[in-house]
């Protein structure tokens, strides 16, 4: 896989630097007080611009790059490698590559979710999308389609534990490891009750 060009790392630059401006001005004046039109403003950035970048305003809140890099973390975790053991290696290297500030923003932005109810519902809605990107590449580790139902079931029985360890963290202020319990929670399903 070949690292991004310079006009697309700019351009994720920008998405994340409008993140970076909601979130402030969310944090400032609360989430429904806050309009597209002040994020573009903070951003330096027209209204279109921002919708050039995100679809709605619960994107800006919603979108991350974690996906891209859980997919290439599991398509690159150990061949011989199980499953569901492959599953924790990859998420393990992924969590490992975010700071201290990136995990502050992570939190921020988790406790933003649970607390406005627009934004609930709109993760709930991205959680089949997900389903779906997680379900490629371990359907290529698995060597099945990445529509089985079987491989859909598994991918979304993953997403659901570490939803269960993501709000888990979340009600912890940050005083208990992120990574640490979406490995528990995959742990759990591997092991059973």
């Amino acid at each position: 896989m070949s690292s991004p060009g310079l006009r697309e790392r700019k351009k994720q630059r920008t998405r994340w630097a409008i993140q970076e401006h909601a979130l402030r001005l969310f944090a400032q004046q609360g989430y429904d007080a806050t309009t597209v039109e002040q994020i573009a403003a903070a951003a330096e950035i027209s209204p279109s611009t921002f919708f050039r970048y995100f679809r709605t305003k619960e994107d800006v809140v919603i979108e991350d790059q974690y996906d891209p890099m859980l997919v290439a973390a599991i398509a690159g975790a150990p061949p011989e490698l199980p499953l569901l053991p492959a599953l924790r290696h990859a998420m393990r290297g992924a969590f490992a590559q975010i700071g201290a500030q990136e995990q502050a923003t992570l939190e921020e932005r988790t406790k933003l979710v649970m607390s406005v109810p627009a934004l609930r519902a709109r993760v709930l809605e991205n959680l089949a999308a997900t389903i779906d990107i997680m379900a490629e590449p371990l359907a290529t580790r698995a060597g099945r389609d990445p529509t089985d139902f079987t491989v859909r079931a598994f991918a979304g029985a993953c997403i659901g534990a570490w939803f269960a360890a993501i709000t888990e963290w979340a009600g912890s202020d940050g005083t208990k490891n992120l990574a640490d319990l979406m490995d528990a929670a995959l742990g759990a399903i591997e092991t059973g009750l």
